[in-house]
């Protein structure tokens, strides 16, 4: 397979078959989703920002109840909770760690030591280095286009420099949603790629019906970036929410009171299915997203069409001089 000789650096180091990693998205990465798609074939990710250590302990166990696969935990690093979910981690032995919404820093050699391996989510090719550098084994590197926290730059513009940056496998995310992406993802240079949205609406995400739907009812342009004025840009579906949070940082509010309409907000989508007052975290590729799939369907199909792609492109020497 085309797929699997590109992917191959990210497989062997994962355990895994396909070069696929589900996003560790906070209230909505549980330890049943993560359990599909690593029966799939693919990496689950279980979140961790939302849970206690004992809650984490718990939901990591119940996935390994539910998969004989590898699968991972999700730590974000600004989060009070991050070198307690590190802990844990330690003691459980799980596979893999990736970290976002900061510099990973002293939980590498933690983690490293206790066997894991360890991902950070880049938006640059500065982070990607520091990361590796700390003793990173591969980094996903996450364009503006993801839903959730969001850097600045394309994932077209940042994976390919972070490639060259560096020397560990590249995980590609953020506007990836089928094969299609996931074929640029390769001839970009990345080792695999990481979705999130497209796992929202797999049949065992246990995020509430109103959040699927509205991310299967959307279109091409119904997200916004908002929060850039307190320094935590995150992009979701446009609603009341997000309408109210752009009318406080058009109006210059103080940054607490921004921060604080913000507190519990994604919790009420994806739990209480509230998605007016809620944070629908959700990325562009929302817009192709029409289709609740079982996740193996998601993951087979996307490594399918990626493997047609790719195994149809043909270049004609005598086109160039």
């Amino acid at each position: 397979m085309t797929v699997g000789r590109l992917g191959r650096r990210l497989t062997r180091l994962l355990g895994v078959r396909y070069p696929v990693i589900q996003g560790g998205m906070a209230w909505v990465a549980d330890a049943q989703l993560a359990a599909a798609v690593s029966s799939a074939g693919g990496l689950g990710m279980i979140a961790s920002a939302h849970l206690t250590p004992d809650q984490l302990r718990a939901e990591i166990r119940t996935a390994r109840s539910m998969t004989a696969q590898p699968f991972g935990v999700n730590i974000v690093l600004m989060s009070p909770n991050a070198g307690e979910a590190a802990r844990v981690c330690c003691e459980e032995r799980v596979s893999v760690v990736t970290t976002g919404a900061g510099h990973p820093g002293a939980l590498v050699d933690e983690l490293t030591a206790a066997g894991i391996i360890v991902i950070p989510v880049v938006a640059s090719t500065a982070q990607a280095k520091r990361a590796v550098s700390v003793g990173a084994h591969a980094v996903i590197a996450e364009g503006y286009e993801a839903g959730g926290h969001v850097g600045e730059l394309t994932t077209m513009a940042l994976v390919p420099q972070v490639v060259d940056a560096v020397d560990v496998p590249v995980v590609a995310a953020g506007g990836i949603g089928d094969g299609r992406g996931a074929a640029a993802a390769f001839c970009l240079g990345a080792s695999g790629v990481q979705l999130g949205t497209a796992f929202v609406v797999a049949r065992e995400c246990t995020a509430h019906s109103n959040y699927k739907r509205k991310v299967l009812e959307a279109a091409d342009s119904d997200t916004q970036v908002s929060g850039r004025s307190v320094g935590h840009p995150v992009r979701a579906l446009k609603n009341r929410f997000t309408r109210e949070l752009a009318r406080l940082e058009r109006e210059g509010a103080d940054p607490d009171k921004v921060m604080s309409l913000g507190v519990g907000s994604l919790a009420r989508a994806v739990r209480d299915g509230d998605v007016e007052r809620g944070s629908v975290m959700a990325g562009q590729i929302a817009g192709l997203v029409s289709e609740e799939k079982t996740a193996s369907e998601i993951v087979i199909g996307i490594m399918r069409e990626a493997e047609e792609i790719l195994a149809s492109i043909t270049v004609k020497e005598d086109r160039y001089p």
